[in-house]
């Protein structure tokens, strides 16, 4: 069988090194020979995160199953191709469901075999668990704190959070009155955030003044 293999590594450092990509591309290849699988070609997606399927080499392999050029994906480990449980059902029904293979190393994954395709489900299932368990218990943590009358979510502008409860920063909430004053005097919320960047006022984190920031402290305020 025709095969593609993709590897990939996520920080600038290891792809300068090459250490990661050239291990990974010796197991590829010592595992086609292994199952006599031909490697037509072999592409690397170097110091790229897997948080999206928007990656070149990643584009370039599928495009390879597309053309027909392979018949298969052939990868060192899953999370080589994606950490997204969201983006492998996405390949699973795009491409690994029916007309094409995917080949994991270190996974014993191997779609052509009902094996393989059960070791896969199985990985699947136990990934999406595992989202939804620490989904569950962020969500429950959360309601604990705000049981125990504790601070949650990120301080608006004027206030910060200290050993859980909410105090006043006083020049915050200077800036705070001078948006109301601004708004209040009918200028547009663009021309409050240019007065706001012209007389040196900091939004909460330090960014640039926009209509959008100025509308948001405006909202948390009650004022429409």
């Amino acid at each position: 069988m025709k095969v593609v293999g993709y590897i990939r590594v996520s920080t600038s450092e290891q792809a300068n090194e090459g250490v990661s990509l050239a291990a990974q591309e010796a197991k590829l290849r010592a595992y086609c020979t292994a199952l006599d699988l031909e490697l037509v070609a072999l592409v690397a997606d170097a110091g790229v995160s897997a948080k999206n399927l928007a990656r070149p080499g990643l584009t370039e392999a599928l495009a390879l199953l597309d053309s027909g050029a392979a018949e298969g994906l052939l990868v060192c480990k899953l999370d080589r191709l994606t950490r997204s449980v969201r983006d492998l059902g996405t390949l699973l029904d795009g491409y690994f469901a029916t007309r094409c293979h995917l080949l994991s190393v270190a996974d014993s994954v191997d779609t052509r075999s009902a094996g393989g395709r059960l070791v896969l489900n199985i990985l699947t299932s136990v990934a999406a668990w595992e989202r939804e368990a620490c989904a569950e218990r962020t969500s429950a943590a959360l309601r604990h704190k705000v049981a125990l009358g504790e601070f949650v979510g990120a301080p608006r502008l004027g206030v910060a959070v200290v050993d859980g409860a909410i105090q006043e920063v006083a020049e915050e909430r200077a800036t705070v009155e001078r948006i109301l004053e601004l708004r209040a005097s009918g200028l547009s919320l663009r021309a409050v955030a240019a007065r706001l960047a012209a007389e040196g006022h900091q939004t909460k984190r330090g960014g640039k003044w926009a209509a959008a920031t100025v509308r948001l402290v405006l909202r948390r305020e009650g004022v429409a």
